[in-house]
């Protein structure tokens, strides 16, 4: 598994493997709903999350799906804080926000700044704003943003993998060194950030992805993250399942994911979190699947290590 493809992955490749985007409303959030997340002061609390409906990252990434329920251009101005109104008027008051776009919360072309102080009033009654970016976006825009809001704002980036070939090869358009500056800038400005971690990209094998999957975990945080959050790659984009067929991809296993957690848990460097969403399709066992599921979110909530599920599937 660990041998790399003879052509180079780019954007071209990539969307020449997709099927057709799900119609969206460019006026109304993607998806919205309230999940239970551990924070960095140490408490669980109910989280408010916000897909937004928006135009597709420029960046396209060999992994991604996010594509899928993505306008064809930009959103129109004043649509970003409709959404997020439309959202919080259909959900119960929580103390933190995540506000996810596709893309980059920081890519003016997605969310122009003109928007920026109607989403502040929005988002005034929040302790803590979550958004995301790739490191091509965090600039003097980021800290504009912060000086408007009143909670304090957090902002995830992809990491994805410090392999440098792999990294390399899901055309992200982004280094290790613009990783780490980004993560300095924000630190160095007051703002915390978080990591998107991928367990088994294409060209690992299963032991590969997991060993690799650690070292991201312990490269996170060295840089000076708060948080990493393990991402199980899965298929069903087009390129991913195009890779699939010729043995270049496998979807990880569960138990794969339970030890990278475990290993980052026992850093005790910050939090680690396991990505939850479709998590049904990384086991084959159904005699387990449930007991892993709850391991992993206990896993998630309270940053202790449980005991290992035993199932015959092993």
């Amino acid at each position: 598994m660990s041998k790399f493809i003879n052509f180079e992955i780019d954007d071209k490749w990539i969307t020449s493997h997709r099927g057709k985007k799900n119609p969206v409303d460019p006026f109304k959030p993607n998806n919205y709903f309230i999940e239970k997340e551990r924070t960095v002061s140490g408490t669980v609390g109910d989280i408010s999350t916000i897909f937004l409906t928006n135009s597709e990252c420029p960046f396209r990434c060999l992994m991604c799906d996010l594509w899928k329920n993505t306008t064809d251009k930009p959103v129109p101005e004043g649509a970003i804080p409709g959404q997020i109104d439309y959202a919080l008027s259909r959900l119960p008051e929580t103390e933190h926000l995540k506000l996810y776009n596709s893309g980059s919360f920081f890519d003016t072309r997605a969310i122009t700044k003109k928007d920026y102080k109607k989403i502040a009033s929005l988002v005034e009654n929040f302790k803590t704003v979550i958004v995301e970016s790739h490191p091509g976006f965090i600039n003097k825009n980021t800290l504009w943003f912060r000086d408007l809001i009143k909670p304090k704002l957090q902002v995830a980036i992809g990491l994805e993998t410090v392999h440098p070939e792999v990294l390399r090869k899901l055309n992200k358009k982004m280094s290790l060194v613009d990783f780490e500056r980004s993560v300095r800038f924000l630190s160095s400005n007051g703002i915390f950030s978080r990591a998107f971690i991928l367990l088994r990209p294409p060209f690992l094998s299963e032991s590969e992805g997991v060993s690799w999957a650690k070292k991201s975990i312990h490269y996170a945080f060295r840089t000076g993250v708060t948080s990493c959050t393990v991402i199980p790659v899965r298929s069903g984009n087009g390129a991913l399942d195009a890779l699939a067929a010729d043995n270049f991809f496998e979807q990880p296993d569960i138990k794969s994911l339970e030890e990278v957690i475990e290993y980052g848990i026992k850093l005790n460097k910050g939090l680690v979190f396991s990505d939850l969403w479709d998590i049904d399709n990384f086991s084959l066992c159904n005699k387990c699947l449930e007991r892993r599921k709850e391991r992993l979110l206990k896993m998630n909530l309270n940053q202790i290590i449980y005991p290992e599920i035993g199932c015959s599937c092993k």
